[in-house]
C-alpha cells in the first residue's frame, strides 16, 4: 500500500511539474565579469544593494573588487558577512532585518552554496515579511523577489540556477527546503577567476556534489529529454575537467568548465529532482556538520550500486554517451563501466570512503529521517527501506 501511494504521488507530480514554468537565470560567463554587476543593477534601476557573503571571503579579499566597482558607480551597498555553512533560521532572520533596516532594493550573493541559499532565504523572507521557517515546503513565496545576482565561488551546488534554498533548523538538528520558481536568481554570473586557488578538497567535494545532481536527476522518474541533456552536459564537463581543476587550481579553463557543469547540473535537478544520496547527506550535514559535497561524495557509489538493477539501462546509456565503453558491449558490461569510472574519479581526487564522525548509535535516527525526507518527495528509481538505509550507513561509518 505504501509503495503504491508513493508511485501515485510521484506520477502525479511528474505531470504537475510539466505545468510549472521554472525560469533559467540570465547567464554571464567568463573571467573578469564582475564589472558587469554595476551595469546590471543600474539597468534595473537599483541603487542600494544587500551584499551576501561570508567572513572567509571577506578575509581573502575576494569581495573587494566588487565593492570598488559599486563605489565607482555610486551604488550604495551594505555587506552582510555573517553567513555560516548550512545557514540557519537565525542567520536568515538577521539578514532580513539588515536588508530591511537599510532599505535595500537588490541582492548580490557572492560565495558558495550556503551564501547563495542564505541570500535566497533573506530575499524570500523580505518579500513575504515572514520568518523563513513559515515558508518551508512548496510554493509558499509566489512573489517576485528583489533583483538578485548570484556569483558562485565554488562549482558544485548549482544554487545559482535552482528554485531551492536549503535551511538548517539548529534546534531540531534538521534541514528543510524552501522551494519556489521565484527563488531562481535573475542572473548567474560565472567567473572562473573567483574560483582560482580554491582548496583541492573543496574543489573535489563540490565537484562531486554537481556530479551527484547530474546523475540523480538523470535516473529520476521525473527526468525528461531536456533534463537528461542538462545532466549529460554536466557529466561530460565534470569527468573531463574535475581532475584538472583538482590537480592545478590555477587552470582557468578547467575552473570555467566546472562552473558550467555546476550550472547545468543545477538546471537538471531543479526540474527532475534528486534522490537518496541527498536525503542521507542532508541528515549528516544537520547532525555532524559534514560538508554537503563530502557527504554526497562518500555516499554516491553506494547508492548507485543500490539502484543498479532498476536503472542498469541508464548506466549503460551514460557509459556509451560519455565514451567510457564501446556501444557494442553488453548492457551489464556497459553499466559496470559507468560505475567503475565514477569510483575511479573519486579515487583520483582523494574522496574518503568513510565518515569519521558517524556514530553507529545515530544511524537508526539518520535512516528514519532520510527515508522520510525522500518518501513522496524524491522520484527515486528504486525505493529504499530504513533497514537498507541503515546498512549503507554502517558501510560508511569508520567506527
Amino acid at each position: 500500500m505504501i509503495s503504491w501511494l508513493h508511485h501515485l504521488v510521484i506520477y502525479v507530480r511528474k505531470y504537475v511539474n510539466k505545468l510549472i514554468h521554472i525560469p533559467l537565470p540570465a547567464l554571464v560567463t567568463g573571467s573578469n565579469h564582475l564589472e558587469d554587476v554595476p551595469e546590471l543593477l543600474q539597468r534595473h534601476g537599483k541603487s542600494c544593494v544587500f551584499i551576501a557573503t561570508d567572513k572567509g571571503l571577506m578575509q581573502l579579499g575576494l569581495i573587494k573588487p566588487l565593492l570598488h566597482l559599486l563605489e565607482e558607480k555610486g551604488i550604495k551597498f551594505y555587506v552582510f558577512d555573517g553567513i555560516t555553512p548550512d545557514p540557519t533560521i537565525e542567520v536568515i532572520e538577521q539578514g532580513r532585518c539588515y536588508f530591511t533596516e537599510n532599505q535595500c532594493d537588490a541582492i548580490v550573493a557572492l560565495g558558495g552554496g550556503s551564501v547563495i541559499d542564505c541570500a535566497k532565504g533573506v530575499a524570500a523572507s523580505v518579500t513575504k515579511n515572514k520568518s523563513i521557517a513559515s515558508l518551508a515546503g512548496l510554493f509558499r513565496v509566489r512573489k517576485r523577489l528583489p533583483y538578485f545576482i548570484a556569483i558562485p565561488t565554488t562549482a558544485g551546488t548549482g544554487s545559482e540556477t535552482t528554485l531551492v534554498a536549503v535551511v538548517t533548523n539548529s534546534q531540531q538538528q534538521q534541514k528543510f527546503t524552501v522551494i519556489d520558481p521565484c527563488l531562481v536568481p535573475a542572473v548567474a554570473l560565472l567567473d572562473p577567476a573567483l574560483t582560482i586557488g580554491l582548496p583541492r578538497q573543496i574543489t573535489a567535494e563540490t565537484g562531486i556534489d554537481a556530479l551527484t545532481h547530474a546523475i540523480e536527476s538523470y535516473i529520476s522518474k521525473h527526468a525528461t529529454t531536456l533534463t537528461r541533456q542538462y545532466g549529460l552536459n554536466a557529466m561530460q564537463r565534470i569527468f573531463s575537467a574535475l581532475p584538472s581543476a583538482y590537480d592545478d587550481g590555477s587552470n582557468v579553463a578547467a575552473r570555467n568548465e566546472m562552473l558550467l557543469a555546476s550550472y547545468y547540473a543545477g538546471a537538471a535537478f531543479t526540474r527532475a529532482s534528486i534522490g537518496y544520496v541527498h536525503a542521507m547527506a542532508h541528515q549528516l550535514g544537520a547532525i555532524y556538520h559534514i560538508p554537503h559535497g563530502r557527504a554526497n561524495a562518500v555516499l554516491l557509489p553506494h547508492i548507485l550500486e543500490f539502484s543498479k538493477n532498476k536503472v542498469i539501462d541508464k548506466y549503460a546509456e551514460l557509459a556509451v554517451l560519455l565514451g567510457f565503453i564501446d556501444k557494442e558491449e553488453s548492457q551489464p558490461v556497459q553499466a559496470q563501466a559507468f560505475l567503475g569510472r565514477v569510483k575511479t574519479l573519486l579515487e583520483q581526487i582523494n574522496i574518503p570512503q568513510y565518515f569519521e564522525q558517524l556514530q553507529p548509535r545515530d544511524i537508526p535516527n539518520i535512516a528514519t529521517r532520510a527515508i522520510k525526507e525522500a518518501y513522496c518527495e524524491y522520484p527515486v528509481p528504486k525505493m529504499m527501506s530504513e533497514a537498507q538505509c541503515q546498512a549503507i550507513l554502517h558501510k560508511v561509518s569508520k567506527v
